[in-house]
């Protein structure tokens, strides 16, 4: 099970890999081009198995923990002077893994030095995870703004 955008099912659809689970019409979509209108069902199934699905997730470097936190201090949401942290210490038994590491300003790493955030009474503005796949962010957000111009 994954969910995949509009354009994605509609590519699959044409191409003849997914066919429709939904048989009600009225749960789905009417696509028109000039030449066509084409049902794009809410479910779909695969016909076929893809190696392009298989997505591994980024190793845990710099470049890609500042993106995965926008670019700002997990701490105070400054965006000069950026630095890598280690919530829980690597001296102190953390690992350098995607929950463990996040973006810090050189002042609020510097005060949380070698101790936890317990120790300093620090807080994450938000909890640190590992990146997801492309589609399912864009999923994500497609559904919660269908959800919203529903109400």
């Amino acid at each position: 099970m994954c969910r995949v955008n509009i354009k994605r099912a509609i590519v699959l659809l044409v191409a003849d890999k997914a066919e429709p689970l939904d048989f009600i019409a009225e749960s789905g979509w009417q696509v028109h081009s000039p030449s066509l209108v084409l049902y794009v069902p809410k479910h779909i199934r695969l016909k076929i198995a893809s190696s392009e699905r298989v997505w591994k997730i980024p190793p845990v470097n710099r470049r890609e923990v500042l993106r995965r936190d926008h670019h700002s201090c997990q701490y105070c949401g400054s965006s000069k002077h950026l630095t890598l942290d280690h919530v829980i210490p690597r001296s102190k038994g953390g690992l350098h893994t995607w929950d463990n590491v996040v973006t810090a300003c050189e002042k609020c790493n510097s005060r949380k030095g070698d101790r936890t955030l317990f120790e300093t009474g620090m807080q994450l503005r938000t909890k640190p995870k590992a990146p997801v796949h492309p589609a399912i962010s864009f999923a994500e957000q497609f559904w919660r703004f269908e959800q919203a111009s529903l109400e």
